[in-house]
């Protein structure tokens, strides 16, 4: 007598399940991304031949503009909130006069003794303002800081 062959069953995978947890790994990265905010100012950096790096967390951002208006701005929404009010949580920079500068300063490195500042000036803008930033961080003891400019490639 012949042996039946028993008939092969194909196998089947479902793959909506893995469509589903690739679906949901792409939302939770796009909702727990954090964007950089817009630039409250358009600064135009002077080039230089300086290839140091700028640090990318716990920074204090000082913008000269060109008409000379300086700008604070930190990394930490949190921070940022503490120091310029809930409404000011989103924005990269706060405009902010000199005479307020030095207590954003101390209130800002007291919160945070780990920041390090970092000055943009524009190239067009006028000395004056860019003094009187330093002055201010040498009266509230920042000595360490870095004037970010554009790479020159020659």
């Amino acid at each position: 007598m012949a042996k039946a062959k028993a008939k092969r069953v194909s196998i089947r995978i479902d793959m909506t399940p893995m469509v589903d947890v690739a679906f949901l790994l792409l939302t939770f990265f796009m909702l727990t991304t954090q964007f950089r905010p817009p630039e409250e100012v358009t600064v135009e950096l002077p080039s230089s031949h300086s290839a140091f790096k700028v640090p990318e967390s716990d920074v204090i951002i000082i913008s000269v503009s060109k008409e000379g208006a300086i700008y604070m701005g930190l990394d930490s929404q949190i921070l940022r909130a503490r120091l310029f009010g809930e409404e000011n949580q989103y924005r990269a920079g706060i405009q902010v006069e000199p005479k307020d500068l030095t207590t954003l300063l101390i209130q800002a490195r007291i919160a945070n003794p780990k920041l390090r500042t970092v000055i943009k000036g524009d190239k067009e803008a006028p000395y004056g303002p860019l003094e009187d930033v330093m002055n201010i961080l040498q009266q509230v003891k920042i000595t360490r800081f870095n004037l970010v400019t554009d790479l020159e490639t020659t």
